[in-house]
């Protein structure tokens, strides 16, 4: 049974992924803030494989300790999904505080890393490492200073990665815009009822984990669409 942590799977994105991961019969180690949403996730998912849930921040290096610890020996896929936006309404960066930038880059940038830094140790070949970035990393939106520069930053860190362990996957994965409340709070006030559920994102996902695609960023829709669903879902079981 492949083994996978997952951080920031309560809702949205993360969730929609381990419940495909969960069909597929993964052993799930899953993070999120709030225990109570992480609680009924885990409950939900017990009944179609082994999940382990541990609620925190993965900014709390205690916290991702436990995360590795509770996956064992083996880690086959790391995703680094749990992020924040940091002020809402988005500021201008020329006013953006600086505590909220170190807070938003301990999430977005160093949290990620370190749980990379835990996890290769105990990734066999061909194992894979997703870091959920945004296409705030290479445009340059208004108030987008903080959050964007984090995502940024990520995906240099994930290139240098996929070089240095050429017998890992790392991969940079920019999911689209969703409905989800990060989003909301991006946007608050505004009807984004327009925009996607995070599901259509989880093919593209999939395809990663299921195919022999190289390191490197990808966009996780245009990869759905050229990859056959079929065969990818039978190379993820």
């Amino acid at each position: 049974m492949s083994t996978a942590i997952i951080t920031g799977a309560s809702r949205g994105l993360g969730l929609a992924l381990a419940e495909a991961l969960a069909e597929r019969d993964w052993a799930l180690v899953l993070d999120a803030r709030s225990a109570e949403d992480l609680e009924l996730t885990v409950r939900r998912l017990s009944a179609l494989t082994r999940v382990h849930g541990i609620a925190g921040s993965v900014g709390d290096a205690q916290h991702r300790r436990q995360l590795v610890a509770a996956a064992g020996g083996r880690i086959d896929l790391l995703v680094n999904n749990a992020s924040t936006l940091g002020a809402s309404p988005l500021p201008p960066l020329a006013e953006l505080p600086l505590v909220t930038l170190r807070e938003t880059y301990e999430v977005n940038v160093f949290a990620p890393l370190a749980l990379a830094q835990l996890a290769i140790p105990r990734m066999p070949d061909g194992g894979r490492i997703i870091n959920m970035t945004s296409d705030a990393a290479v445009e340059p939106y208004e108030g987008w200073g903080g959050y964007g520069s984090s995502k940024a930053a990520l995906e240099q860190l994930s290139a240098i990665l996929g070089a240095e362990h050429r017998h890992l996957r790392v991969y940079a994965v920019d999911p689209g815009d969703m409905r989800t409340q990060m989003h909301q709070d991006a946007f608050p006030g505004e009807d984004i009822s327009d925009r996607p559920l995070p599901a259509i994102s989880v093919p593209g996902l999939l395809a990663l984990i299921g195919d022999e695609l190289p390191s490197g960023r990808y966009r996780a829709r245009e990869l759905a669409s050229v990859v056959d669903a079929a065969a990818v879902t039978d190379a993820v079981r």
